[in-house]
């Protein structure tokens, strides 16, 4: 009896331990990808586990414990390049948990989460490496164009004018500006925010034989970014660079941090079904979706966040940041009407090289769509689910076709309206019948008030510089007719 208990104790002590082996946490693969601005480490991991991140410094790491786990990841192949780790050392720490050190060559703002398994992955831990002072785009604007933008921005918000050529602003109670000769124009490019969907761990929608979503968009965004970068008075700025991953609010953040003047997301989505194709064109709605197809693809785009550690909400920790949101919504309505009158000019391109899935532009509530001073698209190329569409979104010419409609849409709105301190505005301008003088609009003037400074009828103002309306822009240069 005595030896059955024993035997007994054993097995159960045994089958305890053995248990508590299984349960321990394994590393099955590790990740990394570097962007300009920060790198992301991510572990695969069998099962959740506790983690503890520290720094030390002389020389400067990063330590990462891991409770109760061990690698079996091969940690050789990983590739450093371009990233702050110059080396990934391992080893075992208090008998049954994991040390992971990273040897840094830069300083590091380092943050990490867990996520939970979903369709692509398991269960993971991200350890996000934020560099202190870069930007996310490897060539940031030059500071005067970016002046200039953010003065224009500024004014035109200040400035609303009424039918009979007022204005109501604080601005217009202030004594009107002295005449002035104007200034030499700034011919400044037009610049085109290009962001290429999903990165990093997130690839995006899979077609059926294995294309990723996230490779087709960068290879069109790169297409696009050259025919931009190639023509004059243009100039393109990339959301991402590489295969990294960067939250929806951060690309908006990063085309205004960049003063664009068009936000262009690029996607090849999927459908529950492999029969839908042809190209879409979707501008921000805030009342909801225009069909179910919209609603559809703007709930799987959303949801690209949760992959990334966020819930695609602002955080409530920084109530500027939250005042900063509301307030970008609210002001939403601004740029909703142009973004829909490019939609449209991109959508007609589109539609001579590809069948369009809508023969008009939808509306859904893509969060990479929120921003309120930059008319916005979110582009479907094509159906990576479709087997055929699929075949041709992989296709070298046919990603140069869709990069060259995307662009002439584009190029046909801002020839027509050209941001008034931009090269193609002074082209506008001097492409005008010579003779009379020229004045730049400054703030709190209206039309009527400039006509009556330079002796000339409200209508023969206007007639010289082809407006249709009361309605004119601060920095905006106008033809004085001779009297």
């Amino acid at each position: 009896m005595i030896k059955w208990l024993t035997r007994g104790l054993l097995a159960a002590t045994l089958s305890c331990l053995s248990l508590a082996g299984l349960q321990a946490a394994q590393v099955d693969n590790v990740r990394l990808w570097a962007a300009p601005d920060h790198a992301r480490l991510v572990f695969d991991l069998a099962s959740p586990t506790q983690a503890t991140i520290f720094a030390l410094d002389n020389p400067r790491r990063l330590v990462i414990d891991l409770e109760d786990s061990r690698m079996a990841a091969d940690l050789v192949g990983i590739d450093l390049d371009g990233s702050a780790i110059s080396r990934i050392r391992t080893g075992v720490r208090d008998g049954n948990g994991l040390r992971v050190v990273l040897e840094l060559e830069r300083e590091v703002d380092p943050r990490h989460f867990s996520l939970a398994p979903n369709d692509q992955y398991g269960h993971r831990l991200v350890v996000d490496l934020e560099y202190p002072g870069e930007s996310a785009v490897k060539d940031p604007i030059d500071p005067i164009e970016a002046m200039i933008r953010e003065q224009e921005i500024a004014a035109n918000r200040a400035r609303v004018v009424t039918s009979d050529g007022s204005v109501s602003s604080a601005e217009a109670t202030s004594p009107p500006p002295a005449l002035q000769k104007a200034q030499p124009h700034p011919r400044r490019d037009i610049i085109i925010a290009i962001d290429p969907g999903h990165g990093g761990e997130d690839p995006g929608a899979i077609g059926p034989s294995g294309t990723r979503e996230k490779d087709v968009v960068m290879e069109i965004a790169r297409r696009l970014q050259r025919l931009v970068d190639d023509t004059d008075g243009f100039r393109a700025v990339m959301i991402r660079d590489g295969d990294y991953y960067i939250g929806l609010r951060q690309r908006t953040q990063i085309a205004r941090d960049q003063k664009a003047d068009f936000f262009v997301s690029i996607h090849a989505d999927a459908f529950t079904s492999p029969r839908p194709n042809g190209s879409s064109v979707y501008a921000l709605s805030q009342r909801g979706a225009t069909s179910e197809t919209a609603q559809w693809l703007a709930a799987s785009e959303n949801r690209a966040d949760l992959i990334g550690g966020v819930d695609g909400n602002l955080s409530l920790r920084d109530k500027d940041e939250v005042l900063r949101g509301v307030l970008l919504d609210l002001t939403m309505t601004a740029t909703l009407n142009d973004s829909l009158s490019i939609g449209g000019q991109v959508l007609d391109q589109l539609g001579r090289i590809n069948r369009l899935h809508r023969s008009r532009v939808e509306q859904a509530g893509f969060m990479v769509l929120k921003s309120p001073d930059i008319p916005s698209l979110l582009i479907e190329t094509g159906f990576i689910s479709n087997p055929d569409e699929e075949r041709r979104l992989r296709d070298s010419s046919h990603q140069q076709s869709l990069a060259r409609a995307i662009f002439s849409g584009l190029q046909d709105h801002f020839r027509r309206n050209p941001p008034p301190a931009s090269l193609l505005a002074w082209q506008r301008d001097n492409n005008r019948r010579p003779g009379g003088n020229e004045y730049r609009i400054q703030p709190g003037d209206t039309l009527s008030q400039i006509a009556a400074r330079h002796n000339v009828s409200t209508d023969r103002l206007k007639q010289a510089n082809e407006l249709n309306g009361d309605v004119i822009r601060v920095g905006q240069v106008l033809r004085i007719p001779r009297t």
